[in-house]
């Protein structure tokens, strides 16, 4: 089949999230499957200055914004280690800007024209290439009028005619919502300004069209496809995902096991394998010395790493971090976020010198060595579409403490004394007190090493690489084009 994966981020051209690892893992795995995929992406300044180098494909592109017509171009480069071709929107006064969606924590006031301008160039393309395509593979709301436009817009374009759409909501939470006043941006007819179309509380919503345009569903895990249709974490769209509930898969992310793997892991101390776990020992020493902890090689160390924010439940750990200390164990976080989390942990750490490790930044090479060097990895999220360091801590034998929401929920089993099953620690309620005795169960067990190192084989043996997710979007992709 020929697929194209449209996304506003995509590894290693840009990054601000797991979209980006998404987008630049799954067609490559698409097509060791005898898959025909392309991505498209915007061509930000980030792709300049890396260094990244691209072709012209001699596409010129003149695209109508609100009364306008706006000119750019569409350059093109390989993935790294693949033959699939990356094709770049060009434009340089949307593009060419220090961030990808906006600075300082704002967006960008003009984010519905740069999108506008994106998904109409990547059609455009299609057409002028004369590149057909089964199925167009949009991610989030920034790739949301592509659908919508298929619908209304190119409607009566034969050249897409055979040509369907899945529509992947990453995290609900960011739905693309904008003035009303702005509608006329798309280009498309007033006709779905409707509460039964894009219409949003007076405003509009570049996601709910993409859940009603699309011609099928799918987001991160199935645990997230049942919560985000009920109204807790349905995003006050549960009500369009529950009428949409027959077209709606939930298939769990997959991970890069080039980069997450302890057996080649560049920036880890030792090498190691679940046969052999010599080497896990020495990097946890190597993680103490480089975060300033004590070296101390039998006490539990907890490792996190995350965007420092109320939905990942640092409210909850925030609540309980010198109880928890009461364990005798060791901590270190890694991560950026909330002005207010950092004051209260950078405390927190000063509370604790050589037992805690505050790392208020992102640092790459220090994410691998927490990864390995850590005996547990914390995920106390509030929700979690899917979720990807839980799947690398498995590799790594650092064994997940999380709740039982969304991705977390599909890929971790909480372990069983008795029978001598699961590789995690699971609990339910967001409260800190069953955070506090989940951490407990764990430590407990880490101190029965027999039935530790039990755990940590079992979580080492798991299989969580794109192959298996890959072949489930194959299967999809084939229903989905079979569809009248």
């Amino acid at each position: 089949m020929k697929i194209a994966v449209v996304a506003s981020e995509v590894v290693p051209f840009a990054k601000t999230g797991g979209l980006a690892d998404v987008s630049g893992s799954l067609p490559p795995a698409l097509e060791e499957l005898g898959q025909d995929v392309c991505v498209f992406m915007p061509k930000y300044r980030t792709v300049v200055e890396q260094g990244l180098q691209t072709e012209p494909t001699g596409v010129r592109l003149e695209i109508p914004i609100g009364g306008r017509t706006l000119e750019g171009s569409v350059e093109w480069a390989f993935l790294p280690n693949s033959s699939v071709k990356v094709y770049l929107v060009a434009n340089d006064e949307f593009f060419d800007r220090p961030q990808l969606y906006g600075e300082s924590g704002l967006d960008y006031v003009d984010n519905l024209e740069r999108f506008a301008f994106f998904c109409r160039g990547v059609l455009q393309f299609l057409e002028t290439a004369n590149m057909a395509t089964d199925i167009i593979h949009c991610h989030d709301w920034q790739a949301a009028l592509i659908p919508m436009y298929l619908k209304t817009v190119y409607r009566e374009n034969p050249f897409f005619q055979n040509t369907k759409t899945l529509y992947t909501i990453h995290n609900l939470a960011y739905q693309g919502t904008f003035p009303g006043d702005q509608f006329p941006l798309t280009g498309i007819d007033w006709s779905i300004f409707t509460i039964d179309g894009v219409e949003f509380y007076g405003g509009f919503n570049l996601m709910k069209g993409g859940l009603i345009f699309a011609d099928h569903l799918s987001t991160v895990s199935q645990k997230y496809a049942e919560e985000i249709q009920t109204s807790e974490f349905g995003c006050r769209l549960d009500g369009v995902l529950r009428r949409r509930a027959e077209h709606l898969t939930g298939i769990v992310n997959g991970v890069d096991s080039t980069e997450w793997n302890p057996e080649t892991d560049r920036y880890i101390a030792c090498n190691y394998t679940a046969k052999d776990l010599k080497g896990k020992a020495k990097c946890k020493e190597d993680l103490q010395m480089q975060a300033g902890l004590d070296v101390m090689p039998g006490k539990p160390l907890i490792g996190v790493i995350s965007r420092l924010a109320d939905q990942k439940g640092f409210d909850i750990l925030a609540e309980m971090a010198d109880y928890m200390m009461g364990l005798d164990v060791q901590f270190v976080l890694l991560g950026t976020g909330n002005p207010n989390y950092h004051r209260l942990f950078a405390e927190f750490g000063d509370r604790y010198p050589g037992r805690v490790s505050i790392n208020l930044t992102f640092d790459n090479a220090l994410a691998h060595k927490i990864e390995a060097g850590s005996d547990m990895f914390l995920m106390p999220s509030r929700y979690e579409p899917c979720g990807l360091n839980q799947m690398y801590s498995l590799k790594y034998g650092t064994i997940p403490i999380v709740r039982a929401t969304g991705g977390l929920a599909d890929t971790i089993k909480d372990y069983n004394a008795e029978s001598k099953d699961g590789f995690g620690f699971v609990f339910v309620e967001p409260d800190p007190k069953t955070l506090y005795f989940a951490i407990k169960r764990a430590v407990d067990a880490y101190r029965r090493k027999f039935a530790w190192q039990g755990i940590v084989k079992r979580a080492m043996k798991r299989d969580h690489s794109w192959k298996e997710s890959a072949s489930k979007y194959v299967a999809l992709y084939e229903r989905i084009a079979q569809r009248p």
